[in-house]
């Protein structure tokens, strides 16, 4: 059956095996991808670019974030379980609001995945770099950046993305494993910021709290403000969504993708409070607006640059989980996306030997490569944040829309006061849309209306519904 947005899938949508996933993963594998997608350049880096926008309150901004994700990762939870196939929001959209949504939220979500890999590759790449000439060791200047910069490409960043590919290829197990290690040292490396940073707390510090109020505004040319700086800052907490994309690799989907979601969330949301409020207690917010390591540039400040070392260091062993992580639900929104036929079906074929899609993680990790190498990524990061928070408003919505439509199915995680939640959600996410820069936005519509007509010319008539009428009514 369709709605006025095209087919729907069935809950029960068949799967060949050729073109099913392996289930190796259990819970500590998704409390691990949710806390290495979540956990990375964001907290490293972000603290400084909302202090820029909000001054100490951007704590506030923090809270913000966390409680619309957290209201977010409960409407996942709840789908996630009920739906437990591969593709996240792209699938719950497909089966709740109709095949056209299912394509802008899954047009969306790779544009997210994919820039969201390739920034942090480039950051990594930075923090890489800085470590080897610090050893006294100097790189030729034109395989260190790219055109934009005057060099030729950026080989470090080209280089961390073709080795997590490789990585993805060898099997899922096998890389969310290392992703746990990565995870623990990422957490160890906070745990050590507070620990040498909070003696240092001044109150005066928060004082005027919020020096450019509370709605975002534009403020000498850049927009001002608490939800300017949560506009800004929420790409510090998605990351959880990816825990969903793994649902049919799951050994038991029902249990351990309800503790996968709400615990990532859970433990992020209080590991960023308590660096946010470290950081900002230690040092005037003007200092450390706009810095590029602001950690690091708290502890130089107090004065342990040792430990500062360390949590450079840190960075540089363990931001490459985050482009495991982003590179893994961007391949698997693909692999999902040509499954159902609105991509070339030849792109959705597992490997005998790891049973995860190596095709399309090639093919995902040499854009991802291409695009940190050559391209100047600072002005279209926020791109990243706009798929994203399109994602999230159809979870709230497809939340809204099941508890109606399907109020019989067996939930096994039931969210708590859903139509609370899934309205908050879609309120919380499209303030913060809002709050994202104009230039920001129109080239977000424009990556959209190139998405539509590749779906109108190929995907609307190549999909399997139209080619077997196989909706079923819900």
């Amino acid at each position: 059956m369709g709605t006025m947005f095209g087919p729907r899938k069935s809950f029960e949508s068949p799967v060949s095996d050729k073109h099913s996933l392996a289930k190796t993963l259990s819970w500590p594998h998704l409390i691990a991808l949710g806390v290495g997608a979540i956990v990375g350049t964001g907290i490293y880096t972000l603290v400084g670019v909302g202090a820029e926008r909000a001054g100490p309150a951007v704590i506030l901004a923090f809270v913000i974030c966390g409680i619309v994700c957290g209201c977010a990762a409960l409407a996942y939870t709840e789908l996630a379980t009920l739906i437990p196939a591969a593709g996240s929001a792209y699938t719950f959209s497909y089966t709740a609001l109709g095949e056209t949504v299912a394509w802008v939220v899954g047009w969306s979500l790779i544009l997210e995945y994919s820039l969201a890999c390739s920034t942090v590759a480039v950051g990594w790449s930075g923090y890489l770099v800085g470590w080897i000439e610090a050893a006294g060791v100097h790189l030729p200047h034109a395989l260190l950046v790219g055109p934009h910069g005057g060099g030729l490409i950026n080989l470090p960043a080209v280089g961390v993305a073709l080795a997590v590919m490789g990585m993805l290829i060898l099997g899922t197990r096998q890389s969310a494993t290392l992703n746990i290690i990565l995870v623990v040292i990422k957490l160890v490396a906070l745990t050590l910021f507070v620990i040498y940073a909070l003696p240092a707390f001044n109150s005066a510090n928060l004082h005027p709290f919020m020096p450019y109020g509370f709605g975002s505004v534009e403020s000498g040319g850049h927009k001002r403000g608490v939800m300017a700086a949560a506009a800004i800052v929420f790409f510090a907490f998605y990351g959880f969504d990816a825990v969903a994309t793994s649902a049919e690799e799951t050994k038991n989907p029902k249990r351990d993708l309800t503790i996968g979601i709400v615990g990532s969330m859970l433990v992020c949301t209080v590991i960023y409070m308590a660096v946010a409020i470290t950081a900002i207690g230690a040092l005037p917010f003007t200092a450390l607006a706009n810095s590029p390591e602001p950690l690091a540039l708290v502890l130089r400040q107090l004065g342990e640059p040792f430990a500062a070392q360390l949590i450079a260091l840190a960075a540089v062993i363990a931001l490459p989980s985050v482009i495991l992580v982003m590179m893994y639900g961007q391949s698997r929104i693909f692999f999902v996306m040509a499954r159902d036929g609105l991509l070339p079906r030849g792109l959705a074929t597992v490997s005998k030997r790891t049973g995860s899609p190596t095709l399309i993680t090639l093919l995902t990790g040499l854009s991802i490569a291409a695009v940190a190498g050559f391209f100047r990524l600072d002005e279209i990061a926020e791109l990243a944040n706009a798929g994203t928070l399109i994602a999230f408003i159809s979870v709230g919505v497809c939340l809204i829309v099941l508890r109606r439509t399907a109020p019989l199915m067996p939930r096994v995680f039931r969210c708590p006061a859903a139509y609370v939640v899934g309205t908050l959600t879609v309120l919380g996410c499209l303030y913060l849309l809002a709050s994202l820069p104009t230039s920001t936005l129109v080239r977000f519509v424009g990556w959209n209306v190139i998405g539509l007509a590749l779906y109108f010319i190929y995907g609307r008539r190549q999909s399997n519904i139209a080619k077997h009428g196989a909706a079923a009514a819900i």
